[in-house]
């Protein structure tokens, strides 16, 4: 029998606030929010202090749920590169 698909399932508002309350303590940023997806099957958009910081997805698989967050880094966001002493 092949393994059972993930399904698909809107993040509820209790969710996402469970979520939102887990990065914030986890990651010592009250300004992370995560606005709810439009649809099912679509990831929440995570912003840090108004700007766009990654993606989170809700997954189910054999009666486990799971939330996987995506950050997104630009390049041009990175700070230059430090000077590396030479030997």
């Amino acid at each position: 029998m092949p393994p059972a698909k993930p399904s698909a399932v809107r993040m509820s508002d209790t969710e996402i606030a469970r979520v939102q309350m887990y990065l914030r303590k986890t990651l010592g940023n009250q300004k992370i929010v995560i606005e709810p997806p439009a649809k099912a099957g679509q990831s929440a958009e995570v912003t840090v202090d108004g700007e766009f910081f990654g993606t989170l997805n809700r997954d189910e698989d054999e009666g486990e749920v799971s939330y996987a967050l995506n950050v997104v880094i630009l390049e041009e966001d990175l700070p230059e590169p430090p000077a590396i002493p030479r030997r």
